[in-house]
This record gives C-alpha cells, structure tokens and sequence, in this order.
C-alpha cells in the first residue's frame, strides 16, 4: 500500500491511477494525516462467481438433495 500526499497525488495523479487500476491501495495524506483510501473497485459478483466454480468441484448434489420421505439415522 501507498501512501502519498495531496500535492504529489495532484502532480502525478495518471501514474497513481495507474497503480490503483493495476491493483494497488492508496493513502492520501495532508499534513501528515491520512484523509483518504484509494481502491481498486471489485466486481463482487465475478468474485462470487468464482468462489462457486471452487465449490462446484468438491460438491455433488447427494450433498444438498436427500429424499424426505426417509429417516436419517446419525453415524456415530
């Protein structure tokens, strides 16, 4: 993570969004005090996405569809 202050951000703002567009976090400071973040936006729904393509291979459908009309008994 970054950390840059308001001038340097303003003089060289395309290199910082660069940075930020290639993944990286930036902190703005002004007068030494941190005032603000700057992140990469993230497409949460390709992050869901893949989380289900991970899962899909470990699961089958005996593991969310049983019959209702049996009991279960427990293994101990």
């Amino acid at each position: 993570m970054q950390s840059v202050n308001t001038t340097e951000l303003r003089n060289h703002l395309p290199k910082y969004l660069a940075d930020v567009t290639n993944g990286d976090e930036i902190l703005v400071t002004y007068h030494g005090k941190t005032i603000a973040r700057i992140l990469p936006v993230r497409d949460e729904r390709l992050e869901a996405k893949k989380l289900l393509l991970q899962w899909r291979k470990t699961c089958t459908i005996g593991d969310v569809i049983s019959p209702l009309d049996e009991d279960w008994e427990a293994q101990q």
